[in-house]
């Protein structure tokens, strides 16, 4: 099943995703290092790197709802594209509620949002795998005629255009 949103021939929101999934995980490790060292700047670049990542995560959203609502009802992807989705918004609401423990005071967050953020990234690690299974298990969001001599998605709009052992292969079907 392709991705309904693309761009350049790739789908919108495994581009996106990337960007959250890393801010917010760097996040993490800021928050590591200032309950470690207790250094106030990096208590300050988990916040920025958090909200930075909250935006990310919101833009990327709409995309893969998008691409969910597109799957067909009563199949395996379905159910785990609901399940990755409800993980990654229960990821973004608890770094959300991290962050606004935070905002008056990004230099010195108590300890209940930096484990807030800690269970978000843990949630989020989940939703990702999901997000996996969607696309390595189950196809989602992959061209239909990928394969290992397709085309470059930016010269043909069909990966099966122009390839001998894809037509061979139907023709023998």
């Amino acid at each position: 099943m392709e991705s309904k949103v693309k761009l350049f021939g790739h789908a919108v929101h495994p581009i996106l995703i990337v960007f959250p999934l890393g801010l917010l995980g760097a996040a993490v490790v800021f928050d590591i290092i200032y309950l470690i060292w207790g250094s106030g700047l990096m208590a300050a670049v988990s916040y920025w790197m958090m909200t930075a990542g909250l935006i990310g995560g919101l833009l990327a959203a709409p995309f893969g709802l998008i691409d969910w609502l597109a799957i067909p009802n009563k199949t395996r992807a379905k159910t785990i594209g609901a399940a990755h989705g409800i993980a990654m918004v229960i990821a973004i609401l608890l770094f959300v509620m991290s962050w606004f423990m935070r905002s008056s005071l990004p230099e010195r967050p108590l300890a209940a949002a930096s484990a807030l953020s800690i269970l978000g990234l843990g949630v989020a690690l989940i939703g990702g795998w999901l997000g996996g299974e969607l696309v390595e298990r189950l196809g989602v969001g992959v061209d239909e005629g990928a394969h290992l001599n397709a085309p470059n998605s930016l010269t043909a709009s069909d990966a099966r255009l122009n390839d001998a052992s894809y037509t061979k292969q139907t023709v023998r079907s």
